[in-house]
C-alpha cells in the first residue's frame, strides 16, 4: 500500500479513536470538532475532510468502536477451536474474557452513549446492532457445532447452545452490575463464568458431570 493511502488510514483511525474518547467522556452535545482534533493529534481541517459534520463523526466513531468491540470478542473464543482434554477449562476462559470485555471501559461508553444518544440519533441503535450480539452468537455456534462433530457435546441445535451460554454470562452480569452503573471485579466475573459454565455443560456436555 502506498505511503500517502497508509498515512489517511491512519489519520483516519486515530479521528474516529479519537472522537469516540471524546463523545464518551463529554457526550455528543458537549463535545466539539476542536476537542476531536485535539485528542486525534490532528488540524481541525483534517477531522472535517474525512468527515463532512459532527453527526457524522459521531456515527463512524460509534461503529468503529462497536465493529473493535465484536472483533475482541470474537478473538476471546479462539480457546474453543482446541480446547484439549480439559473442555470445562477452556469453556470458562472463553466465559472469563467475554465477560471482561463486556465490562470494559469501551463496552460501557457505547452504552452510555447508546442510552444518552438514542432519541437524537434513532438509527444508531442499528449502527450498534450491525456489530453486535448475532455475530458474535454465530461464531460462537460455529465453534460450538465443531465441538459437537467431535463428540465433546451433544449441541443438536448450536446456534440455540450459543445462545444460552451467552444467556448465562450477561443475564447475571448485567443483574450483578445494575445494567452497567456497578464495577464488578475479577473474582466476581470468574466466579460468573464458572457458573454459567457448569450449567451450560449439564444441559449440553456429551457426558453430564
Amino acid at each position: 500500500m502506498a505511503t500517502s493511502a497508509r498515512g489517511r488510514i491512519d489519520k483516519r483511525q486515530a479521528i474516529l479513536d479519537g472522537a469516540f474518547a471524546v463523545f464518551a467522556r463529554l457526550g455528543y452535545t458537549q463535545a466539539c470538532v476542536q476537542d476531536i482534533a485535539d485528542e486525534a493529534g490532528v488540524a481541525k481541517p483534517t477531522v472535517y475532510n474525512h468527515m463532512t459534520d459532527k453527526a457524522t463523526l459521531f456515527r463512524h466513531a460509534v461503529e468503529a468502536a462497536s465493529q473493535a468491540a465484536l472483533d475482541a470478542r470474537i478473538g476471546a473464543l479462539a480457546p474453543l477451536a482446541d480446547p484439549g482434554d480439559d473442555l470445562a477449562g477452556a469453556l470458562e476462559d472463553v466465559a472469563h474474557a467475554l465477560l471482561r470485555l463486556h465490562t470494559d471501559e469501551r463496552s460501557c461508553a457505547l452504552k452510555r452513549l447508546l442510552y444518552s444518544e438514542i432519541t437524537r440519533f434513532p438509527d444508531i441503535l442499528d449502527v450498534v446492532t450491525g456489530s453486535g450480539p448475532h455475530h458474535l452468537t454465530q461464531a460462537l455456534a460455529d465453534r460450538l457445532a465443531r465441538l459437537t462433530l467431535s463428540g465433546r457435546l451433544r449441541a443438536t441445535d448450536p446456534d440455540l447452545a450459543a445462545e444460552q451460554f451467552l444467556a448465562l454470562l450477561l443475564g447475571p452480569l448485567e443483574a450483578r452490575s445494575r445494567l452497567g452503573t456497578r464495577q464488578i471485579g475479577d473474582t466476581e466475573l470468574r466466579d460468573l463464568a464458572r457458573a454459567a459454565v457448569c450449567t451450560f455443560l449439564r444441559a449440553w456436555a456429551r457426558d453430564t458431570p
